[in-house]
């Protein structure tokens, strides 16, 4: 009976000594993913089960947020900002693909491509960063993530599904990565993305001049904010996938494999600069060398605060981790540094913006969203600190996980719901950490 029960033991300490344990390889080389639900106890059958139910609250269910239109066509909508933006569209692209979703995928392209992507002029190649759902554009300018995932969405469809069923993936993605290439152009100050509403107060009153558009900073090899004007002069960290460079350097076949590996790196480099040594927060945005900025436009007391946008950052991070692991050393680091933060603030109480220094905003730095202007303990941001248990070693991390699993997406009492952002990043955490966020090779 004794040593029965030291086998059953062992056994335990060894399952649990597994799960805390990060790889230190990266699929692009071991073609392997993690199943930390599994691995921290939960049934597989109970784990597919969850993430088929997460997919469908974001496509299928009551409370949806992508819609088909007519035979051919479909979008994403940010339902609390009545709009379709580049980032609800590029990742519902990327969902599509992951689960082997064709229809989804050439759907929402076919609207991207009809009502965001600009066909010619300056802006030819980019996408407008917000349509409202009839098409017609809210503004022409564009949001460089859009861009960046809708190339690797387009590059792992053409892996997935070849280029001669109806669209030609590969030639997509090139002609985007052609049109990236730094530009000259004609511009009035700053660039056409206008935050949340349009043009920046003064903006149409100033001369044309010559302007620069690039999706990547030519000096420092970092993607821009937005690739035009104003925006192109600094970054947002929640931009930075460097292993999304990875996939281009490896099967965009556009000539510039060494270029995006070196992007790749420096982009690894800038987010040990852009993160707090001591919190691992990061701000919404920052310069090229990773220092905060003054404040423009809605976003008073400048971007430098942990919030909306700052969220991703730790799921991208444990992304490149687990594709790449080219810097796995700091970003293990970094994964416990950012969870010993949270974890001080309560697993089930942290709230969703912070200053980087951990300190909590005043009220004129409290970003608003859908029409409310409070903190809260917001299931996207729940979702992705559990997504850097990935990177972790400490018993915290199963905490982080947990809480994800029991999380409820619900409206909070004052009526508050985000269906498409928070919806789409708990998805995405769903994916990762089962396993199911993947590099897709070619067939």
């Amino acid at each position: 009976m004794k040593k029965t029960f030291a086998i059953t033991l062992m056994l335990l300490v060894s399952a649990s000594t597994m799960a805390l344990t990060p790889w230190k390889k990266g699929a692009f080389e071991t073609q392997k993913y993690r199943n930390l639900f599994v691995e921290m106890g939960y049934k597989q059958a109970d784990v597919d089960a969850k993430l088929k139910e997460v997919f469908n609250d974001v496509f299928r269910g009551p409370n949806k947020v992508y819609f088909e239109v007519g035979d051919s066509m479909g979008y994403v909508s940010d339902i609390k900002n009545h709009d379709v933006r580049t980032e609800g569209m590029s990742y519902g692209m990327m969902i599509a693909v992951q689960f082997g979703e064709k229809d989804i995928f050439d759907r929402l392209w076919r609207w991207c491509k009809r009502y965001m992507q600009h066909h010619d002029g300056t802006h030819e190649g980019y996408f407008a960063w917000s349509c409202k759902t009839d098409g017609t554009r809210n503004s022409q300018g564009a949001a460089s993530d859009g861009e960046l995932y809708y190339i690797t969405a387009l590059i792992f469809a053409s892996n997935r599904w070849g280029n001669n069923t109806g669209i030609d993936y590969k030639a997509e993605a090139k002609h985007i990565l052609d049109c990236t290439m730094p530009k000259e152009y004609e511009g009035r100050g700053f660039g056409g993305f206008g935050g949340f509403g349009g043009q920046r107060q003064g903006q149409q009153n100033q001369q044309p001049r010559k302007q620069k558009m690039f999706l990547i900073d030519p000096e420092t090899k970092l993607i821009t904010f937005t690739p035009d004007g104003f925006g192109n002069t600094f970054t947002d960290p929640s931009y930075h996938i460097p292993a999304f460079y990875e996939v281009w350097a490896k099967w965009a076949d556009d000539g510039r494999s060494d270029y995006w590996q070196a992007c790749a790196d420096a982009s690894r480099q800038y987010l040990h600069k852009a993160t707090h040594p001591t919190t691992g927060l990061n701000p919404d945005q920052s310069n090229y060398d990773g220092s905060l900025r003054p404040g423009w436009g809605n976003r008073p007391n400048g971007n430098n605060c942990f919030r909306y946008d700052s969220w991703r950052v730790p799921m991208n991070i444990a992304l490149d981790y687990e594709w790449s692991c080219a810097d796995g050393e700091w970003q293990r680091q970094y994964g416990e540094r950012i969870q010993n933060f949270f974890y001080a603030q309560g697993v089930d109480k942290f709230l969703d913006q912070y200053r980087v220094d951990g300190t909590l905003p005043e009220d004129g730095e409290i970003l608003g969203a859908g029409g409310f202007r409070k903190l809260r303990h917001s299931i996207g941001l729940v979702a992705t600190t559990a997504t850097a248990s990935v990177m972790c070693s400490h018993d915290k991390s199963k905490e982080f996980v947990d809480a994800l699993w029991n999380a409820k997406h619900v409206p909070f009492e004052d009526g508050y719901f985000d269906a498409y952002y928070d919806g789409l990043l708990r998805l995405f955490a769903f994916m990762h950490l089962s396993g199911n966020y993947r590099v897709i090779f070619p067939n």
